[in-house]
């Protein structure tokens, strides 16, 4: 990624499939940029089906931000965000209010027990890729070398439609 800055550049995916205090998912979602400090862009919204048992639609976007913060430190306030708008820990890919991931950080690769960066299915997420490509389309992987707009074209070539993973 190739832009000039003095803090590192985060990618945080964030999803809310479930009403909370902000409102409807897609209010969730827009509070929860809202509540980021030193966002520098933002993708568009998206409607997508969900992973795993929970039968709600999800809102989902990317968006990229500035911060100081080394991963772990930067994990520990998107989970303190998190618990804000009234997320609980529970089952995996239930409905949830709010979800902050982070994807990818301009540093390179990050790994420790509990963080990943890359985030490691974020290659197979349309609803990741689709908005990354869209407001970093040449950010390139750590791991791969592809940038966004690579990956997200490759995934659709799969056969014809997103993965969902």
């Amino acid at each position: 990624m190739s832009i000039s800055t003095t803090y590192p550049i985060y990618a945080i995916a964030i999803g809310s499939n479930r009403r909370g205090r902000h409102g409807s998912p897609r209010a969730e979602v827009l509070a929860a940029i809202a509540a980021l400090p030193r966002v520098t862009a933002v993708s568009r919204l998206i409607e997508t089906a969900p992973i795993g048992p929970s039968i709600r639609r999800f809102t989902n976007a990317v968006i990229l931000l500035e911060s100081a913060d080394p991963p772990p430190m930067l994990l520990l306030r998107l989970k303190a965000i998190e618990r804000q708008f009234g997320r609980r820990r529970g089952q995996r890919w239930a409905a949830r209010v709010i979800d902050l991931d982070i994807v990818l950080w301009s540093g390179g690769a990050w790994r420790e027990p509990g963080l990943i960066v890359p985030h490691v299915a974020f290659r197979s997420r349309d609803f990741v890729l689709a908005p990354l490509a869209d407001i970093a389309p040449q950010w390139r992987d750590p791991q791969s070398g592809r940038t966004m707009r690579q990956l997200a074209t490759r995934l659709h070539m799969v056969d014809r439609k997103p993965v969902r993973s």
